[in-house]
């Protein structure tokens, strides 16, 4: 058998659906939001650092090298 053909959505039935699914929608409180910020800078630093660091040890190890050549 042939699948049945999905009906058409109306423009004013999607905005209410839309409606109806962003009312189920849990937002953070200002408290979360602002924690949640703080974790993602104090992260962020710590990887900058661990990256520099990276880095910095990948510079010398290729400096130490062509200082051989």
């Amino acid at each position: 058998m042939a699948e049945e053909k999905k009906r058409k959505t109306s423009i004013p039935e999607f905005v209410n659906q839309v409606r109806a699914e962003t009312g189920k929608v849990v937002w953070p409180t200002r408290e979360e939001t602002i924690r949640t910020a703080i974790f993602v800078f104090i992260f962020m630093v710590i990887l900058a650092l661990f990256f520099l660091g990276l880095d910095s040890l990948f510079r010398a190890v290729v400096n130490f090298l062509l200082a051989l050549i």
